[in-house]
């Protein structure tokens, strides 16, 4: 399908209704920029044009117009199963990227089977100047180095970021979160000994303290590590 047709199927499967909600909790995008596709419905599309041998053509339409056709690409690329040719699409999509739900949705199936392998490629990431390239690194660390990849170097790392941007911070206190879900001895430390700012070290004990991943006895024990925080954002 050509990118003008992608579009039009977009309008054709659009809820306005769907689209209103959407611009309320996604401020980072233009209303007018929502078309109001489903996620769903995007998921469906996107496993058809995973299929189609022109879907490089839309790949490389970039900046997109709509915001639903880069939820769309980051569907299509999280379908991708080669792991060079997943990074170089994620690569080349990554710096048009403005809003956390198409940040959290890309989430590619290759870089599960080969995480040793992402690591050279997170390292870059983690580093940039992109908000969302960011809080892209940060979730994959979360996603994938937590249970038998996990390393104290990779904690070491997110907590060493700083950072006025909200969305990067969300995504830090997220990843001590679950990590302590994942690996809580390990990581307690971090917070007994306040290696993170304090707003994020207070959000990753409220996020910690809703999961149900983590015990009352944690819990109890969380709530008596929150600190005055020293900035509000």
């Amino acid at each position: 399908m050509k990118r003008n047709e992608i579009v039009a199927e977009l309008f054709r499967l659009q809820d306005k209704e769907y689209a209103r909600m959407q611009a309320k909790i996604i401020p980072t995008v233009s209303p007018d920029r929502i078309i109001g596709v489903r996620t769903p419905a995007l998921r469906d599309f996107a496993k058809s044009l995973s299929k189609d041998q022109d879907i490089g053509e839309f790949l490389s339409y970039l900046p997109h117009q709509y915001f639903d056709e880069d939820q769309l690409h980051a569907f299509v690329i999280s379908l991708e199963t080669d792991f060079d040719k997943c990074i170089a699409e994620v690569d080349a999509f990554l710096p048009f990227i403005d809003n956390w739900a198409t940040c959290d949705q890309l989430s590619p199936k290759a870089f599960k089977k080969e995480p040793e392998k992402l690591l050279p490629y997170i390292q870059i990431w983690i580093k940039s100047d992109k908000t969302y390239t960011v809080r892209f690194a940060i979730g994959l660390l979360m996603q994938h180095f937590l249970d038998d990849h996990f390393d104290l170097k990779y904690a070491d790392e997110v907590a060493g970021i700083r950072s006025e941007e909200y969305y990067i911070r969300m995504m830090i206190a997220w990843y001590f979160a679950t990590a302590l879900a994942k690996q809580y001895e390990l990581v307690l430390p971090y917070l007994e000994d306040k290696r993170l700012d304090d707003w994020v070290h207070n959000k990753a004990i409220r996020k910690s303290i809703e999961s149900y991943r983590i015990t009352n006895e944690q819990k109890a024990y969380l709530r008596t590590l929150k600190v005055r925080q020293s900035k509000l954002y």
